[in-house]
């Protein structure tokens, strides 16, 4: 072979690696690498497994130098990986055991085997270097909207061509009723990016409630300054979606910016959306009255809030249910989402018919635990009194108020009060050494022999069963199924327990089973503090480091800065 063919094949082998990077948007170094381990294969099929050979191109002349390392040995057993110091030190004096010696080869005619071989390698190298490139593009890029091209559609799954990656947008991801073809064009949401066998994975939502959120951050400048913000979004993708927002700025209604002159904003949003109907409502830090507009167009008659179970009761006119409620209870869904409010909705009929029940509900109690009338059991029931405790232990003057009643009467009340109650515990301690609770549980402060009894017919019987509980255990649980808030019964369910509650039975319990002593749990705080006030002061480091280099661009001193923002 002559020079100037040597050489044109050196610049061919160049192009080659400047054209692949080009195409594949992978550096050339990568492309270069990847030919060494393919022109490494070769030789090692050429010259033998067993020998260590490394090929070098030069990324300038494009010029191949092949080597076999030899590793200098004491005494040689692998004459093909090993050399003699003896050896060694004759080809370089400076060699010394544990070093490799490189042994130039002659330069290496390609068979045809050998150069499909070669070739497989550098397309497998080059495809995984370009899959890694993808997942470094798009691995951040998660929460962005994205535009493509269709690429194909499979059994409903659609492949998007972003340009420099495929993605997809599975089924369930898109909009009903939407269907494109090869060519559209479409616009979706990244909600995931994975490293998968077969290469990175980009996932594509068109129904994500963050979608839309998107959308009107780029239809409403008022959002994408943060003047606005977006609190929280509840779809039901295609057919209606509920959006609240906030304004930080008094003199812009949020509500307002997001529709838009005549519409025009959230109009935009309906369309890229197939015409999916979007009630946008002001957010309120106050549950009740976020609720109340969540429910819109409803109107709201009165509403009874649960706390700590996140869950409201609201009473609606009779004539304002079915809106309430929504088509396929599709309203109250939303706005239960929107929210985070578990949402019970009744009419002031149905609501009337449950206070008259609750009403004869406690006067037949009442009744039959003091043995009085009606009339008396009545009287005590609209004076707001709710329980037996409540008539045994209250301010005697209270009783005494009740229109008709005088001060020997209010005695009787009390004396048959507290004289049901006793019996009462006498039964319930009676069933609680029947199940076997130990006394000890009934030492924890708020523990009563009711609870015990209770505990008990859960299989919670001793100090360190109820050590072992999760406050789940004891108050519930809440969780989504199918969308919907689903509630788990806990153990107190019947009783006044809060979460808060609960977790302090539960410490007091493992303190006094032993697990750790009150001085444990202080230093755990004192830690706990201490790591938050380091955080906090490395923040104001970090933050001082800012002014002194400010300063410095600014060509002042530090300290002059500082004395000019305390004055």
């Amino acid at each position: 072979m002559t020079q100037a063919g040597v050489s044109a094949n050196r610049l061919e082998l160049l192009q080659i690696a400047d054209a692949v990077a080009r195409e594949k948007s992978i550096d050339r170094e990568i492309v270069i690498a990847a030919m060494e381990d393919a022109i490494q294969k070769a030789a090692k099929s050429r010259y033998g497994s067993e020998n260590e050979i490394r090929a070098e191109i030069n990324p300038a002349t494009g010029e191949i130098q092949l080597s076999r390392l030899l590793e200098v040995v004491k005494d040689v057993s692998m004459e093909a990986t090993e050399i003699s110091l003896k050896e060694a030190k004759g080809r370089n004096p400076a060699a010394e055991v544990g070093d490799f010696i490189a042994e130039d080869l002659p330069p290496l005619d390609f068979g045809r085997v050998a150069a499909q071989n070669a070739k497989q390698v550098i397309v497998q190298k080059v495809r995984e270097a370009e899959r890694e490139r993808q997942y470094d593009e798009y691995k951040d890029r998660t929460s962005e909207i994205v535009n493509g091209i269709v690429k194909r559609v499979e059994y409903g799954n659609i492949v998007v061509d972003l340009g420099r990656a495929e993605a997809i947008v599975r089924r369930d991801e898109s909009l009903p009723r939407e269907n494109f073809k090869y060519g559209d064009r479409i616009r979706a949401y990244i909600y995931d990016v994975r490293r998968e066998q077969r290469g990175p994975q980009i996932f594509l939502s068109r129904t994500h409630p963050d979608y839309m959120a998107k959308l009107f951050a780029q239809e409403v400048p008022e959002i994408y300054d943060n003047i606005v913000e977006i609190k929280s979004v509840a779809r039901d993708p295609g057919s209606r979606a509920k959006i609240a927002v906030l304004s930080q700025d008094s003199s812009i209604d949020p509500v307002g910016a997001c529709v838009g002159m005549r519409g025009s904003r959230v109009q935009a949003v309906v369309n890229e959306l197939q015409g999916e109907k979007i009630d946008i409502i002001q957010w309120s830090p106050d549950a009740a009255t976020f609720i109340v507009n969540a429910l819109a167009p409803a109107e709201v008659v009165k509403v009874v809030l649960d706390e700590d179970a996140e869950r409201i009761e609201v009473v609606v006119p009779d004539s304002q249910l079915s809106l309430a409620i929504g088509r396929r209870g599709q309203n109250v869904r939303l706005a239960s989402q929107l929210t985070g409010w578990d949402i019970d909705i009744l009419t002031e009929a149905e609501e009337s018919e449950r206070r008259q029940a609750e009403f004869a509900e406690r006067t037949q109690m009442f009744m039959e635990a003091l043995d009085v009338d009606e009339f008396i059991a009545q009287l005590l029931t609209s004076e707001g009194f709710s329980s037996i405790e409540e008539a045994a232990y209250v301010d005697i003057g209270e009783i005494v108020n009740i229109e008709g009643f005088d001060e020997n009467t209010a005695s009787e009340i009390q004396t048959r009060a507290r004289e049901y109650l006793e019996r009462k515990e006498s039964e319930l301690d009676a069933r609680r050494k029947e199940l076997g609770v130990a006394d000890d549980l009934g030492e924890l402060e708020g523990i009563t022999t009711a609870i015990m009894v209770v505990l008990g017919e859960n299989g919670v019987k001793s100090l360190e069963d109820f050590a072992e509980c999760a406050t789940d255990d004891l108050t519930g649980w809440h969780e989504k199924v199918d969308g919907d808030a689903v509630r788990h019964a806990g153990f107190l369910d019947d009783f006044d327990v809060s979460r808060a509650d609960a977790d302090n039975l539960i410490v007091a319990a493992r303190i006094k089973a032993g697990w750790f002593t009150e001085e444990d749990l202080r230093n755990d705080e004192k830690a706990a503090q201490g790591e938050a006030d380091g955080e906090g002061d490395e923040a104001q480091s970090d933050e001082a480091q800012g002014d002194e280099a400010e300063a410095e661009a600014a060509g002042q001193p530090a300290e002059a800065d500082a004395d000019a923002k305390s004055q």
